[in-house]
């Protein structure tokens, strides 16, 4: 088998940069907050490095900005990036806390090569503006040692994967301190002396664990990699050093964000109708919204369109120090009848469904209604209003022929005080309600009345001439 491994020398410092409009100096710190342990190229550029205390760094640079590193925030952030790197690799290993292992012996044949996988990872990369060190092994430990070294080649020869590892010293070796000792007092310095000495002896003179991990990396030992599976929903978290006042300042880590969204539903071939939005202050609780389209979407564009629209109609509370987007329902894509040979889209539907959804995010979800046909011969209650997502499908057969009816109708009718003019149509007789105690008993007719109007005019058996409804 061949292994690809990522290593991210600072993953969650580029997690945090890349929501950041301004590059000024960033760096991590440790859990106490007293020494750096990453630091951006601006920092570096003043003289600010990794292991340097936090004192000396701000006398270096007054302006630096700081995030505490948090383990649970570094597993989320390393989560995510397996995610997209599922969609090019099906056997993905999450190895925290700052790794991803690929199989992709087996993806030779579907890229065209070695050096296509290669490319098409680095490429992926860039897109997600992230610094990783790659490298190829033929075992997991291999690929992963030789990553972390920085001596990573897109080759699969045995023969100089199997030299890189050899001139690797001990401590890139990732030995612990009291094995790395032992073997220098034996007066070995690199890992490929250490593979010249006899496997007893080895266990003799060290460990049985040290001899399992020396031919786990060699390859004559098996290593089993359980794979990882994606979670079905999509997540995504923006950090922020600066609290964020205006929801202006939102928007561009909303942008990237949901461009990873739009990429996420394109590789499930699926759409979504709701986004969870949650805003995150210090001390205040969390603004929740719920982001509804009136029909299933996928488009970053749209998306942003509706929560800029949201957060125009309900102000920031309170300054926001972290933003969740999230996903849990996801639908069915469906062909559409006017998608050409490359995909796009030229269905007519896709404009109205986008005027309903900006409606509802500024006017409220509850604003909007649709009229849909009833099963009931009376005009009055032949309709009802219902939610303008839900999907409504109406059967040609059942309405193809029916009669005329007018597109105004009134909300009860109306006594006709004088005769029509003149008859258009009609008698069309509806009798019914019996079941419900609503009974009618009408003869309908379409008639101009003496003041040129069109109405619809019927003849109730008991009680006379009414009017309920006009035709434009």
């Amino acid at each position: 088998m061949l292994w690809l491994y990522l290593h991210f020398p600072h993953l969650l410092l580029d997690h945090i940069r890349r929501d950041r409009e301004d590059q000024r100096p960033l760096v991590i710190v440790e859990g106490s907050g007293q020494r750096v342990i990453q630091a951006c190229p601006a920092a570096r550029d003043q003289g600010v490095r990794a292991g340097m205390r936090l004192k000396t760094a701000i006398n270096l640079v007054p302006e630096l900005g700081m995030v505490r590193a948090q383990p649970e925030q570094e597993a989320r952030i390393l989560e995510d990036q397996a995610r997209w790197l599922y969609r090019y690799a099906a056997h993905i290993v999450l190895v925290s806390p700052d790794g991803l292992l690929a199989e992709i012996g087996s993806l030779q044949k579907l890229y065209g090569g070695l050096p296509a996988v290669w490319q098409t990872v680095e490429q992926a990369l860039n897109e997600h503006r992230l610094t990783a060190w790659i490298a190829i092994g033929h075992t997991p430990l291999s690929a992963r040692l030789i990553a972390r070294a920085g001596k990573g080649e897109c080759t699969a020869d045995k023969g100089h994967i199997l030299r890189a590892l050899e001139n690797m010293p001990l401590l890139a070796a990732e030995f612990d301190g009291k094995t790395c000792t032992r073997l220098q007092r034996l007066g070995l310095n690199t890992l490929g002396e250490v593979f010249a000495l006899p496997a007893p002896e080895l266990a003799r003179r060290l460990s049985p664990e040290t001899l399992a991990r020396i031919q786990k990396i060699q390859g004559t030992r098996p290593d089993p990699q359980t794979p990882w599976q994606p979670p079905h929903s999509f997540r995504q978290q923006a950090d922020f050093i600066q609290e964020i006042e205006h929801t202006q300042g939102l928007l561009f880590p909303l942008q990237r964000i949901l461009s990873e969204l739009e990429d996420d539903l394109c590789w499930r071939q699926q759409d979504t109708d709701s986004l969870h939005l949650i805003l995150r202050h210090r001390h205040e609780e969390d603004t929740r919204l719920r982001i509804r389209t009136s029909g299933p979407e996928h488009r970053a564009e749209a998306f942003l369109n509706l929560i800029r629209l949201r957060l125009e109609q309900q102000p920031l509370r309170a300054p926001v120090v972290a933003l969740v987007l999230s996903v849990k329902r996801f639908l069915a894509r469906e062909t559409s009848v006017g998608q050409d040979l490359l995909g796009e889209n030229q269905d007519l539907n896709e404009a109205w469904h986008t005027l309903m959804s900006r409606l509802q995010a500024r006017l409220g979800e509850q604003s909007l209604k649709r009229l849909s046909p009833q099963a009931d011969h009376r005009p009055e209650r032949a309709w009802s209003a219902t939610e303008v997502q839900q999907k409504h499908k109406t059967r040609l057969s059942a309405t193809e022929n029916l009669p005329r009816r007018p597109l105004w109708l009134l909300q009860g009718p109306q006594p006709l005080t004088e005769p029509p003019a003149a008859w258009f149509a009609g008698p069309e007789r509806i009798s019914g309600g019996w079941w419900d105690g609503q009974r009618v008993h009408r003869d309908y007719y379409i008639a101009q009345l003496q003041s040129g109007q069109l109405a619809w005019v019927f003849r109730d058996v008991r009680k006379g001439w009414f009017i309920h409804g006009w035709f434009g």
